[in-house]
């Protein structure tokens, strides 16, 4: 959530942002709201205050009738407030907490993806000398995948994937946590962005794939129950991305100075339904139900979030020009960033079966938005303040294989492995 003194100083300007977002704010009614709760918590402190000092009078001795009787109508007045301010700030939270994040100044401001601005295009599209398959056409010839059957025994938009493409999502895996693992690269990639960064590698992580509801709506990504699945018999969400048990997990902890930051790459399965995109890329292995991903997570102190930020945008192109694969730089526009986001990017790549572009990854940088709500902080020489949260893909394992096999096809529908995979693949070089 955000800072609640922007609220008492700036409505307006918490009005004219979340509009960039598409979402209406009444700032001005939850700034009176707020001044009234904190009217009602001086009456509730003051009538506490005489009940201690009637409480103090009344022992010792037997006590004066009339001061019982104030003591009986002081609690009975007190209860009354407290369960008055109880429910006025429940009601407040609940509003406050459904302002988004304050888009950054450079954002560009859009009413759709559609505004999102391109900036640059890195890398060469393939040529072939033959009509290039998309990868489904490839992965049925080659028995790759298996769609059909996984709907017979769990619906739709799941699928089995089988033999060589099993073997080179595992090795993208590998090859990415030795990648964030190697301290020479985090640093090349540092000096090379000029970032005033400290020379920290990522350490893996295995997180929980369910996520209880505090946490979650705290973290500013549960996206009701239209987009993740909820467990109909447990307070327990299925993961939407591994990121979402990654922020939460300093809930109410104080972090020192000397942990941070904290770099953490992630593996989990997701989920999403998916609702609202039925007829939207139901071929292939682009939109599923499940799917595999490999997240980045930092924990910074607010001086280093934007550069932490930049870091990690230049780890992804740094794993795309590896793999040789052509694709845009997108820099989000207010309505694409999302409801934590104060700014972010994509990274669209080239599908030549499909020709079109697809997004392979996302950067998100959130301030102290998520950390607010969660309470996770650290204490410097000027005191506490909140901890700042990136998230970004390293790689969503489904599109990156799709990309992989459409831009790496052979005519007869063999796939050649990228150069910086084969060694784990046992020098492997063709699927």
């Amino acid at each position: 959530m955000i800072d609640i003194q922007l609220l008492r100083d700036n409505p307006q300007l918490i009005i004219d942002k979340s509009k960039q977002k598409q979402v209406t704010v009444d700032a001005f009614a939850l700034q009176k709201m707020d001044a009234s709760n904190r009217e009602l918590l001086q009456e509730v402190e003051s009538l506490r205050q005489k009940k201690n000092e009637i409480s103090d009078q009344m022992k010792g001795g037997k006590p004066d009738e009339t001061l019982i009787n104030e003591g009986k109508q002081l609690k009975v007045e007190l209860a009354d407030r407290e369960e008055l301010l109880k429910k006025s700030e429940s009601e407040f939270n609940e509003l406050f907490q459904k302002i988004p994040n304050l888009a950054l100044d450079d954002v560009p401001v859009g009413e759709t993806e559609n505004d999102n601005v391109i900036e640059r295009e890195e890398g060469e599209k393939p040529q072939f000398e033959f009509k290039p398959k998309t990868h489904w056409e490839i992965g049925e010839h080659r028995d790759l995948f298996d769609k059909e059957r996984a709907a017979k025994v769990s619906g739709s938009r799941f699928v089995y994937l089988k033999g060589g493409l099993v073997q080179l999502q595992f090795a993208i895996m590998q090859y990415v946590m030795d990648t964030l693992a190697d301290e020479r690269i985090v640093r090349k990639l540092i000096d090379e962005n000029n970032l005033d960064l400290q020379i920290k590698e990522f350490t893996p992580v295995l997180p929980p794939a369910l996520l209880r509801t505090v946490p979650y709506v705290a973290s500013g990504r549960l996206d009701a129950s239209d987009v993740t699945y909820k467990l109909e018999d447990d307070d327990l969400w299925l993961n939407a991305s591994a990121e979402h048990t990654m922020c939460t997990m300093y809930w109410n902890e104080v972090l020192s100075q000397d942990q941070l930051p904290i770099r953490y790459i992630a593996y989990s399965p997701s989920f999403r339904r998916e609702a609202g995109t039925y007829g939207k890329d139901t071929e292939g292995i682009i939109r599923l139900h499940q799917f595999d991903k490999l997240e980045m997570e930092v924990f910074s102190d607010a001086k280093t979030g934007f550069a932490e930020h930049k870091l990690l945008v230049a780890i992804q192109e740094y794993f795309m020009k590896q793999l040789g694969l052509h694709y845009q730089f997108i820099r989000k526009s207010t309505a694409d960033i999302g409801k934590p986001n104060a700014t972010g990017i994509d990274i669209d790549c080239w599908f030549p079966g499909q020709e079109r572009y697809i997004e392979t990854h996302t950067a998100d940088y959130m301030t102290d938005y998520q950390t607010r709500s969660l309470k996770i902080r650290t204490k410097n020489d000027s005191g506490m303040e909140f901890v700042h949260t990136n998230d970004a893909t390293a790689f969503a394992l489904g599109r990156i294989l799709a990309a992989i096999m459409e831009n790496y096809q052979n005519e007869d529908m063999s796939i050649r492995v990228p150069e910086v995979l084969q060694k784990y693949l046992g020098g492997k070089t063709t699927i």
